[in-house]
């Protein structure tokens, strides 16, 4: 494909069959994205494809990247070698040296790339034609042809001046610029090779007592796996045996080794630095981490964002005008001045500065580029819409622990109204036994430092933003924040002194109720404490650098929620907040004309994620919360939050520069073709300099680098 009108042509072609629901190509990436309404079999996809004119392949989601040949690069040697005795002869006649070769040596200079190195042209062409459509290969066809029957015409005549180095000067141009756009293009792709390279081939198991090394593909769940220091990781797994530190910076970003011991997760595509480690295998090829950051870039890649649309509609009838202005041209010249010689290359330069290439790899480069660099440092996008919407964020709402706070917090105290704490606490640990709340965690492990023994609960119920209820020896038990204890109308003025000293200090607190006498009592509180990431005072300061709103989204108590935004200089507070209400605070924000984003890490979280116009998920939450994210974050750092915000804006810019330059590029360089004021060779120079320029502006998105 050339040009955004080989990408209508193949879309076209494929939205045709009956059981293809939708297909997205992408010039950039030379891929087609098809989701079907139902089975069909590969073949009928590759032959219309075929159809349109074009080759295609099916491509294996997580095979091993190919090496990628700079293929064309001695087709365009052999037409520079061809075309330059050509062309020197009329930059010398501007210097006033007047050389000309036989006009016989000309024509079997220029015939080779006409219709040899130009085949392609004449070829692709007839295929745009049969399908009534047209493309650039169309465009060059046509103009060159023109060029080059006209000197054959003269040649015949017996003319002395003669157009072959137009001709031949327009193709080899369009090679080069062509040679030079696949070079720049393979770099904006480099993200997903590069991700793709970090899958070694083979795989050292144990079994049956023995190392044995196999094919990574025949490494199966379960399996024991061991990687010595320097091999790369070649699964996901669980450290079940060694001590050692890993680089998992391809993979989250993160520049730090990573120490890994007994009991410790490892991510496939890691390297195993300085210790020998045994692995059980929990996941294997397309379910492995590193093959769904490959599926989530890859889709980012292809997806077209709203911008790219509004250019294919443009593109969809850009090279039918382009042809009827050439006509027009041609028509106008030789009416009013009668001279067709000049009326003919006139048009020819119509046609070969017409450049949809430009036109159509504006957005994808751009899109390749920023989704690249993003995934390099550890940002997933999983659409082009979202990078191309995060760029508009005005207000950023923050979710507190997990996010913001380290999302460990640790039990700092009890208070038990009758003074038994150990009871206190062996009931809390019963019913959070199981549970993967960080408030739960923290008093599983307090119970198990406490030497404290304890039957988990039966008859569980999680009532998300109230609590917990169970049953313990019979009784109900009612573990939860306060709003719930004073829903079930349970009173709390024994400990009325010790609740205010806990909130005072910005606490979290979990109350603990079970049915005595028929009646539902207190029996105590839980004081949890979480610490602020080191990471987030900096993440929030960058974002007001931005010009940006931030907002701290909580279910926890006000005097919590006010001592971590007090901390960190967040401007709003929404406290004591469930599921649903959070999801109402965003979508309330939203309805004041605000872009917003929210950025969470666990199940609560996923109603409002969800309505937000962009979400992140740092990578450490849940896989629902995943799910519903525009973005995730591989490490819990919300410093990428303002990195991705700028990432955008710059992509962005990108786009606007690319398609800005490819428009303007057109409705100068057209107008003044078809006025004369163009050489042939002047306008096949600036087509091919229009596509690669496009590129070029992209791949400059690579050398961006977090602050």
């Amino acid at each position: 494909m050339s040009c955004a009108s080989c990408v209508a042509q193949v879309e076209k072609s494929l939205n045709k069959l009956p059981e293809v629901a939708s297909a997205t190509v992408n010039l950039a990436t030379e891929r087609a994205h098809v989701e079907l309404r139902k089975e069909i079999a590969t073949e009928r996809i590759v032959q219309a494809v075929a159809d349109a004119g074009y080759g295609a392949e099916l491509v294996a989601l997580h095979a091993r990247p190919r090496p990628e040949a700079q293929t064309g690069g001695w087709h365009v040697a052999f037409a520079i070698v061809l075309s330059l005795p050509l062309v020197v002869p009329m930059f010398l006649n501007l210097l006033g040296m007047h050389v000309m070769l036989p006009g016989w040596l000309q024509w079997l200079l220029a015939t080779p790339i006409q219709f040899w190195l130009g085949g392609r042209f004449y070829r692709a062409g007839w295929k745009a034609v049969r399908n009534r459509s047209g493309n650039m290969d169309l465009l060059v066809a046509i103009g060159t042809s023109a060029a080059y029957g006209l000197s054959i015409y003269m040649l015949f005549r017996g003319d002395l001046h003669l157009y072959f180095e137009a001709s031949a000067a327009v193709i080899t141009l369009v090679l080069l610029g062509k040679w030079l756009e696949g070079r720049a293009k393979r770099q904006t792709s480099e993200a997903i090779r590069a991700l793709q390279a970090l899958n070694p081939e083979t795989a050292r198991v144990r079994r049956q007592d023995k190392e044995i090394e196999i094919a990574l593909e025949e490494v199966m769940v379960d399996d024991l796996v061991v990687i010595r220091p320097g091999e790369r990781i070649p699964v996901d797994g669980l450290v079940i045996e060694g001590r050692s530190h890993v680089d998992e910076a391809l993979i989250t970003g993160e520049s730090d080794a990573v120490n890994k011991e007994t009991g410790s997760r490892v991510t496939g595509g890691a390297v195993n630095l300085d210790g020998v480690l045994l692995v059980r295998t929990t996941a294997i090829g397309a379910e492995t981490t590193l093959a769904r950051i490959i599926r989530l870039v890859e889709d980012a890649q292809i997806a077209k964002p709203e911008i790219q649309r509004l250019v294919d509609k443009v593109s969809a009838v850009f090279v039918p005008v382009v042809l009827v202005i050439a006509l027009v041209a041609f028509l106008a010249w030789t009416g009013f001045t009668g001279d067709w010689e000049k009326a003919t290359l006139n048009a020819v330069s119509v046609l070969v500065i017409a450049c949809p290439c430009a036109l159509g790899l504006a957005t994808p480069t751009a899109i390749m580029a920023g989704t690249g660099v993003a995934a390099r440092y550890g940002i997933l996008i999983k659409d082009a819409n979202a990078l191309e919407l995060a760029h508009k964020i005005d207000e950023v709402v923050f979710d507190k622990t997990g996010t913001l706070t380290e999302g460990k917090p640790a039990l700092t105290a009890l208070h038990a109204i009758n003074g038994d704490e150990t009871n206190l606490l062996a009931m809390a640990a019963a019913i959070e036994h199981g549970s993967a709340h960080p408030l739960a965690r923290a008093v599983i492990d307090h119970a198990k430092k406490q030497g404290i023994a304890y039957s988990p609960a039966t008859e569980l119920r999680d009532l998300p933003g109230l609590g917990l209820q169970a049953e313990i020896d019979g009784r109900q038990v009612y573990l939860g924040n306060q709003r719930w204890m004073l829903q079930l109308g349970i009173p709390a003025i024994e400990l009325d002194e010790q609740v205010k000293a806990i909130e005072s200090d910005g606490r979290t607190i979990s109350w603990l109720a079970n049915e005595q006498d028929a009646q539902l009592r207190l029996i105590g509180v839980l004081a949890f404490g979480d610490e602020i990431k080191p990471s987030a005072r900096l993440a929030i300061q960058r974002l007001h650098g931005l010009k940006l709103h931030t907002v701290l989204l909580t279910g926890d108590n006000r005097r919590s929620a006010e001592r971590v935004a007090g901390q960190l200089g967040i401007e709003k507070i929404l406290a004591e907040q469930s599921p649903e209400t959070k999801a109402t605070a965003v979508a309330a924000l939203r309805k004041q004309d605000r872009t917003v984003a929210m950025v969470g890490d666990g199940i609560n979280d996923a109603p409002a994620l969800a309505m937000a116009d962009v979400s992140f998920a740092m990578s450490s939450g849940t896989d629902v919360a995943m799910h519903s994210a525009d973005v995730t974050l591989m490490r819990s750092d919300p410093s990428l939050v303002a990195d991705t915000i700028d990432i955008s804006r710059r992509t962005y810019s990108k786009i606007k520069q690319n398609l800005f330059w490819a428009f303007i590029y057109n409705l100068i360089g057209i107008p003044l073709a078809a006025f004369g004021l163009l050489n042939p060779v002047i306008a096949g120079a600036a087509m091919a300099l229009s596509s690669v320029s496009v590129v070029t502006n992209a791949l400059m998105l690579r050398n961006w680098k977090p602050k």
